[in-house]
C-alpha cells in the first residue's frame, strides 16, 4: 500500500511538474510587438486597438511615444539592432525614415483590408513603404457673431481680420499645409510655395499668434483673443465645447489635409505580427470605433458614421473631395528653406 501511495504521489508530482513547465514555456514564448507612436490618445488606442489585438494574437504590445523627429532619431540610433517593430508617423516623417533606410517595403498582398481604404492612403509615400491609417482636414473656423463668413482662404487677408487672426507656425505639422493653401489661393505656381510665403509674411502684423499646437488655439478662441483661424478637424470637437458661436467653413479652394501612416521597421523581428496589427487597424470595425470616439478619422471607405459623429471627423464625400495634400517629397525638399524664410520674415 505504501509503495502504491508513493507511486501515486510521484505520478501526481510529475503531472504537476509537466503542467508547470508547459505554463512556463507558454509564458516564455509569448511574443512582444513594439510600437512607436504619437503620445496623444494612447488610453483610447489601448481600448480600441491594443487590448483586442492582444487577445487576438496572444502577444504583448509595448508602445514608445514621442514626436516625429525624436522617434526617427531613435530608429536611426538603433538601426543595426532595432527595438521597434511598427512605427506610426506623418507621411513626410515616414518618407524621411524610409530614405534613411529605416523602413522595409510592405507586401500589400498580406493586408486583406487594403482594398477597402481610400486610394490616397495606398502607398502614400511611394516605394511601398507605408499605408495611411488616418487623415485630417484643416478648414477655416470663425466667430459668426464677430465677422462675416469666410468663403475663401483669401478672406484671411481682409481688413477686419487684423488683430483677430491666428495662423499655424510653419515649424508645426499644420504650418506647411496652411502655407500651401495660401499659395493656391494667391495663384502661386511653384512647389516652393513662394507666393504663399510672401502673402503670409505681408500680414504678419495682423496675426495675434502663430500657434504651435491645438491646445493653444483652443485657448485663444475661448479667451476671445482671436475670431478666425485655420483649424485641424481633430480639434473641432474641443472648440465646439466652448459654447462660442463658431462655424467650420470649407473654402472654395479646398481644405488642407494631412495623413498619418504606418510602416514596418527594417530588420524587425516581429514583422509578421506587425502586418497583422496593421490589417487589424485598417479594419472597418476598428476604424469605426476610433471614429465614433473622435480619436482618428477613418481611411476605410466602408465606415458609416451618424451625423453627430461625422461632424467632427474628416468624413463624407464632399469633405474628402475638398482635401489638398502637400506631397511629402515637397515638404522634405523645402522645409529648411521655409523655416529660414519664416524666421527672417516674421522677426522683421
Amino acid at each position: 500500500m505504501l509503495k502504491k501511495a508513493s507511486l501515486a504521489g510521484l505520478g501526481l508530482s510529475l503531472v504537476t511538474g509537466l503542467l508547470s513547465l508547459t505554463a512556463a514555456s507558454a509564458h516564455a514564448e509569448k511574443r512582444t510587438l513594439v510600437l512607436s507612436a504619437y503620445p496623444i490618445a494612447q488610453p483610447l488606442f489601448a481600448k480600441y486597438v491594443y487590448t483586442p489585438f492582444k487577445e487576438k494574437c496572444g502577444c504583448e504590445i509595448v508602445v514608445e511615444t514621442g514626436n516625429n523627429a525624436d522617434r526617427i532619431a531613435k530608429l536611426d540610433a538603433r538601426r543595426d539592432n532595432p527595438v521597434v517593430d511598427l512605427v506610426l508617423l506623418s507621411d513626410f516623417g515616414m518618407l524621411e525614415a524610409a530614405r534613411k533606410g529605416l523602413i522595409q517595403p510592405l507586401d500589400y498582398g498580406r493586408l486583406k483590408n487594403y482594398g477597402q481604404i481610400y486610394n490616397f492612403a495606398r502607398n502614400p509615400i511611394g516605394g511601398n513603404f507605408a499605408v495611411g491609417y488616418t487623415i485630417y482636414s484643416v478648414g477655416l473656423v470663425y466667430r459668426t457673431d464677430k465677422i462675416k463668413s469666410l468663403a475663401s482662404w483669401k478672406d484671411l487677408w481682409r481688413a477686419d481680420m487684423k488683430g483677430h487672426l491666428s495662423l499655424p507656425d510653419v515649424s508645426t505639422t499644420q504650418g506647411p499645409l496652411a502655407l500651401q493653401m495660401a499659395d493656391i489661393a494667391w495663384n502661386g505656381k511653384g512647389d516652393d510655395f513662394a507666393t504663399g510665403m510672401q502673402k503670409i509674411l505681408d500680414i504678419r502684423n495682423n496675426v495675434v499668434t502663430f500657434s504651435k499646437n491645438s491646445a493653444q488655439l483652443s485657448s485663444l478662441f475661448a479667451q476671445d483673443e482671436i475670431w478666425a483661424a485655420p483649424v485641424a478637424r481633430f480639434t473641432w470637437a474641443q472648440l465646439a465645447k466652448t459654447g462660442l458661436p463658431l462655424k467650420w467653413s470649407i473654402p472654395t479652394e479646398g481644405q488642407a489635409a494631412g495623413m498619418n501612416v504606418m510602416g514596418i521597421v527594417n530588420k524587425s523581428r516581429n514583422a509578421d505580427l506587425a502586418y497583422q496589427l496593421i490589417d487589424f487597424w485598417l479594419s472597418k470595425e476598428v476604424q469605426t470605433a476610433l471614429a465614433m470616439d473622435l480619436v482618428d478619422s477613418p481611411v476605410n471607405t466602408q465606415v458609416v458614421l451618424p451625423k453627430d459623429k461625422a461632424e467632427f471627423n474628416t468624413y463624407g464625400a464632399d469633405h474628402i473631395a475638398s482635401l489638398k495634400f502637400v506631397k511629402p517629397e515637397t515638404l522634405l525638399k523645402h522645409r529648411s528653406s521655409w523655416m529660414e524664410q519664416w524666421n527672417k520674415g516674421i522677426s522683421k
